[in-house]
């Protein structure tokens, strides 16, 4: 067997003496202790040296892609070529394919030729003899660095980290211009207050500020530069009296000296937008298109790189970003969030909230097959990014127009189907459980409850005249049940004496006044009826 080890300085091609040793996996590595064992498992056959950096740079690039060299041709062909019965070790399995089928050589490739690899590794120096070990680690740091240099300048307008630098730079330019603009209204108001509600636009308000100075000035100063003539003249006006303390002229001219910063940082703003935009459109014109480039910077910031970003699955590009909300969800178990960044997408911007959900995720499902032909295509046109838009555009249209054609009610059993029905979000606090005190008196209750009855006897007068019939009827029971033996007589008495104790507490009804006259009138007659 022949192994083709690949160093920094060239290409090595060993024969293994005793093939034995490599199926013992586990202990090869005691075979390679020291160089003397090292040389009795396998032999240098041939050494071919790189001739310079460049030579090697290019070997390197070829292995990292898994193809053949110029260089690995020759030697494969010169040495290995000879011996076609033996195999050859190598340790990528892809490079190995392609020897096999432009060389046809059978390689070889597994765990034990992974172990024997490492294993000459360790004793490189003394295996291959003519390079001294600081002449190989010289090699090796060299071509570590062109390799690095190489792969940066592979492809420079497909550096996603430049955008990744640029939207955090503009997103804190945002934050520190809001904090300049906020201290400096509120630094010019104490002398000039009136002027901050009438110029409502940070920038114009910072112009002026620099233009006027003292509040005193405006009246012979020219703003028509800066503001509109109608707002110049309101300016004028409130200038006049306005109700503002007095400064000094050190004040204001650090008042002007802060103007003078949040103009600056203003412009290079626009001037990094306009930087954003471009870099957009050269490495992900698809994604730009389809969500916009802040929109876009953002989640390729977010991802760490327009590769990583292409990984992802739309399920993912649709709640990126909104991390924190998911997991919330997930522990309280309630509905997860529909979308993350994306929601600032124009698209997401300008559909109903009720299909907001729907429209973010179609656009994160074509987001991501553009982000990844962006990241892995090699045509660099917008044509498929339009085109998916077009696409988006006339469904947010059909689902637009069909929520307006039910609520008109044209399809009338549709529109009574689906009938809207307000429910909001906000949940009313419910004070009734604070205490356990019943709201109602035990009084109270009773009372009503003695109502309730009292109108029941009045509505069911048939119930009482029947009363004194079921009494004869009882009497006659009783006469047949002396003629019957002793133990039926007991059992009957029961029974009876059951039944009359159930339809005297169904028909009680709770003692008034009313109800015990009528219990004596019930008493009065029985006696009359017994004598």
């Amino acid at each position: 067997m022949l192994v083709l080890f690949e160093t920094a300085a060239g290409y090595a091609i060993f024969k293994v003496l005793d093939e034995s040793k490599l199926q013992q996996v586990d202990s090869l590595y005691k075979e390679f202790e020291t160089p003397e064992k090292a040389n009795k498992i396998v032999k240098l056959k041939h050494f071919e040296k790189f001739q310079d950096t460049t030579e090697a740079l290019a070997a390197a690039t070829a292995l990292v892609e898994g193809k053949i060299s110029k260089n690995l041709k020759k030697v494969l062909k010169k040495v290995v070529a000879k011996e076609a019965h033996e195999q050859l070790a190598i340790s990528d399995a892809k490079l190995g394919g392609v020897i096999k089928d432009k060389l046809d050589l059978s390689c070889v490739h597994s765990p034990a030729v992974a172990e024997l690899m490492r294993c000459i590794r360790s004793q490189i120096e003394g295996l291959i003899t003519g390079l001294p070990p600081r002449e190989i680690s010289a090699m090796s740091l060299g071509l570590a660095h062109s390799l690095s240099r190489y792969k940066l300048k592979f492809s420079p307008d497909k550096v996603d980290t430049m955008i990744v630098q640029a939207i955090s730079l503009l997103d804190d330019l945002d934050k520190e211009l809001n904090n300049y603009i906020m201290r400096c209204r509120e630094w010019y108001g104490w002398h000039f207050p009136e002027l901050g509600k009438i110029v409502t636009d940070n920038l114009a308000y910072c112009k002026a500020v620099r233009h006027i100075g003292d509040r005193t000035n405006v009246a012979g100063s020219d703003l028509s530069e800066h503001l509109p003539e109608e707002i110049e003249a309101e300016v004028k006006l409130a200038a006049e009296i306005s109700m503002g303390t007095e400064v000094s002229e050190e004040d204001i001219g650090n008042i002007r000296h802060l103007c003078d910063q949040v103009i600056e940082i203003s412009e290079y703003r626009t001037q990094l937008y306009d930087y954003l935009k471009n870099r957009m459109m050269a490495i992900a014109p698809n994604l730009t298109v389809m969500v916009g480039e802040l929109v876009g910077a953002r989640l390729i910031s977010h991802a760490g790189s327009l590769l990583n970003l292409a990984k992802h699955p739309a399920s993912t590009v649709q709640i990126l970003g909104a991390e924190k909300a998911l997991f919330r969800a997930l522990k309280t178990r309630k509905d997860t969030p529909k979308y993350g960044l994306i929601y600032h997408a124009s698209l997401v911007g300008q559909t109903s909230a009720k299909n907001k959900g729907k429209i973010s995720r179609m656009l994160a499902a074509k987001a991501a097959l553009a982000i990844r032909y962006d990241a892995l295509g090699e045509d660099t046109n917008a044509e498929m990014g339009a085109e998916n838009r077009a696409k988006l555009e006339a469904r947010l249209r059909q689902l637009e127009e069909k929520g307006i054609r039910r609520i008109s009610g044209t399809g009338k059993a549709m529109a009574k189907a689906d009938k809207y029905q307000h429910k909001s979000e906000v949940r009313i606090y419910d004070p009734s459980g604070d205490s356990t005190i019943p709201s109602t008196s035990k009084k109270r209750k009773f009372e009503e409850v003695e109502e309730e009855d009292e109108e029941e006897t009045v509505e069911t007068p048939v119930v009482k005249s029947k009363k004194p019939k079921k009494e004869p009827v009882a009497e006659e029971e009783e006469a047949e049940a002396e003629e019957t033996p002793k133990k039926k007589k007991k059992k009957k008495d029961k029974k009876a004496e059951a039944e009359t104790e159930e339809a005297m507490a169904e028909e009680e009804p709770p003692v008034t006044e009313s109800t015990k006259k009528k219990k004596k009138k019930k008493k009065i007659k029985a006696e009359e009826e017994d004598d």
